[in-house]
């Protein structure tokens, strides 16, 4: 007899619970589209933050359809690592560079080379356009990725520990230049006019200060957080590479959802990087008055001059050879 009014409390608790739809939650839990995403960024980059405004964007166009959980400094995936997991199906979403993108559609690595993207805004018309949804079409067949929406990373400037008067790469003959240790980084300093010298960043501190090199190429907000200026003297504003990231869906996931949730994820996507991209370029904006007051010289060099050399020196180069015809006649005429 016990048994039996334990079961018919039971069952009546639960003809309770749907009947004052308790249980909604729990269901709407299970029904979520899961969306895993792994970033090497840290908390207080811009490229952190967006993530935020990915997760936040969608929770109000879409409450309790998504289950959006962000892992930041790599603590989920490895950078480089994103796109197989994807392609694996353990990983929804990640913010894919060109650099990787490359590996496998080499037609991306002319985004790679110096002085192809102009600014952020030539940056985002490129991507925008008839080139991008060319490029992002053989992206999604050859990496199984749907690119969303176009991150700006930063601009690398160089950073001399003496002043020079630098107008053309001519005026860099010499010039010791740190760059990262690939032979993609190292032919891009060569073609700045500089002699490329391959190091660590965490020895680019003290490589400056003893004079090891006589100089290095990072975005601005880079060369403040690590503190370069204090062994520097001289920003040279070259603009040589714009850079970006791609935030991309594992196609798995995209093909699976229905088109109103595909609308809903892409704007989200695309208000996280308009997010990232308004701060990112305001705070590069403001940074040049900061080194100023530290006491650098700020110059700006010929621009078209250095573009015109180094675009020559990578047409004549292997790297070009992966090129589709005219693409990059077609990325200098997008205004």
């Amino acid at each position: 007899m016990k048994t039996f009014l334990t079961r018919r409390c039971l069952l009546a608790v639960a003809a309770t619970l749907v009947l004052t739809g308790a249980w909604l939650p729990a269901a709407q839990a299970q029904n979520k589209v899961l969306l895993r995403i792994s970033t090497p960024a840290v908390p207080d980059d811009w490229h952190g933050k967006m993530w935020t405004v990915f997760k936040d964007s969608l929770d109000k166009s879409a409450p309790g359809e998504f289950d959006v959980q962000i892992n930041l400094n790599a603590a989920l995936f490895k950078q480089g690592t994103e796109p197989a997991a994807m392609a694996r199906g353990n990983l929804e979403l990640a913010a894919i560079s060109a650099f990787d993108m490359a590996k496998l559609v080499p037609e991306l690595s002319i985004f790679t080379a110096g002085y192809v993207v102009r600014d952020p805004d030539h940056q985002q018309k490129i991507f925008s356009g008839p080139i991008g949804e060319e490029l992002f079409k053989r992206v999604s067949e050859k990496m199984d990725v749907t690119v969303l929406s176009t991150a700006y990373l930063g601009t690398r400037q160089v950073n001399l520990r003496e002043v020079r008067n630098v107008r053309t790469p001519a005026d860099l003959k010499g010039v010791k230049l740190r760059m990262p240790a690939s032979k993609e980084w190292l032919f891009l300093g060569e073609a700045l006019g500089a002699t490329p010298t391959p190091l660590a960043f965490g020895e680019v501190y003290l490589a400056l200060k003893t004079g090891t090199i006589d100089g290095q190429d990072n975005p601005l907000p880079t060369v403040r957080a690590a503190k370069f200026y204090e062994v520097t003297k001289q920003l040279v504003l070259t603009n040589h590479l714009v850079d970006g990231i791609f935030i991309a869906i594992a196609n798995k996931t995209w093909n699976a959802l229905p088109a109103l949730q595909k609308q809903k994820v892409k704007t989200a996507a695309e208000a996280a990087t308009q997010f990232n991209n308004e701060n990112r370029t305001k705070e590069e904006a403001q940074i040049v008055d900061f080194f100023k007051q530290q006491g650098l010289q700020v110059t700006t060099p010929d621009q078209d001059a250095f573009r015109k050399a180094v675009q020559a020196t990578y047409l004549n180069s292997e790297y070009a050879n992966v090129w589709p015809k005219g693409l990059l006649e077609r990325v200098n005429q997008v205004r």
